[in-house]
């Protein structure tokens, strides 16, 4: 029973890592109908953001110093995202085929970059000596990095909740979505709202990437493509554009893959293809997804 327990939770802080890379996903598509293949990108940016505050600034390794690359590591990716939206983006609204060619090859361009600037070899990034400690729960031992990642995730899907439910941006955001003529004609700028999103999307993706590199114990040039697959996975089985539905599927994916994996080693991956393929045919539109008419 300890095994399955220090499995199962290790599994959701798996999940939680997916949900902070595809929360992003999810969002910008949800809201703006945008399909961002380049999302992996801002991952791997915040990851060596990571690398390089904890390597060559704060090399301390402290928790003071982790707290501030997670930090620094959420905001490259949202200014990488950002960037993304303004230069390539905003002019391809509405142009699905265009978007998806534009962002693939932007998802190239940066592996291809990191590739030349970092090397090929995976490049170490040590936590804080305190996320190697243990809880104990029951019999089983889970490290405490586990408990970390679904912390931060649990955060994340708050906020995102609270901003789009309570704030001015996220009444702007959800009118826009629904009809962009009319809130334009109201004089407010909606186009400013959409780049918050990609802003949101970006800096949940870079937190996830610095997290990944605790999980991964490090970062390389591939790191962001990894992720993204397992994603794009998520968002599909939890439903285009609901981020509670992907919140659940993330947990679903990453739990079945470590406990497969452990049970039926190198079956985890297989399953997890399985599981989106039946969910495709039972519930094309995903767990929380809605029907498109």
């Amino acid at each position: 029973m300890e095994i399955f327990i220090t499995l199962f939770i290790t599994g959701v802080g798996l999940g939680a890592l997916y949900f902070l890379v595809a929360a992003g996903l999810s969002l910008i598509y949800g809201l703006m109908d945008v399909l961002n293949f380049a999302h992996g990108a801002f991952l791997t940016a915040g990851a060596y953001a990571t690398w390089y505050f904890t390597t060559y600034v704060r090399a301390d390794g402290s928790l003071t110093s982790y707290a501030i690359s997670l930090l620094i590591a959420g905001l490259v990716g949202a200014l990488f995202a950002v960037a993304t939206e303004q230069i390539l983006i905003k002019y391809l609204y509405n142009r699905h085929i265009d978007q998806a060619l534009v962002t693939v090859g932007l998802g190239f361009v940066a592996a291809s970059a990191y590739l030349g600037w970092f090397g090929t070899d995976p490049l170490v990034v040590l936590p804080p000596v305190d996320l190697y400690n243990v809880v104990q729960i029951g019999d089983a031992f889970v490290g405490l990095d586990r408990f970390l990642y679904i912390g931060v995730a649990a955060i994340v899907l708050l906020a995102n909740f609270l901003m789009l439910r309570y704030t001015r941006i996220g009444l702007i955001i959800r009118a826009g979505v629904e009809n962009r003529n009319m809130v334009t004609a109201l004089g407010i700028d909606v186009r400013k709202a959409f780049t918050f999103v990609f802003f949101i999307g970006g800096f949940a993706a870079g937190l996830g990437g610095a997290l990944a590199t605790t999980y991964a114990s490090g970062v390389g040039p591939t790191l962001g493509d990894s992720f993204l697959i397992y994603a794009f996975i998520t968002v599909v089985i939890g439903g285009m554009g609901s981020v509670p539905g992907t919140a659940i599927a993330a947990v679903l994916v990453g739990t079945t893959q470590v406990l497969v994996n452990y049970y039926v080693q190198g079956l985890g991956d297989f399953v997890v293809v399985l599981l989106l393929a039946l969910v495709l045919l039972v519930r094309p539109q995903g767990l929380l997804g809605k029907v498109v008419r």
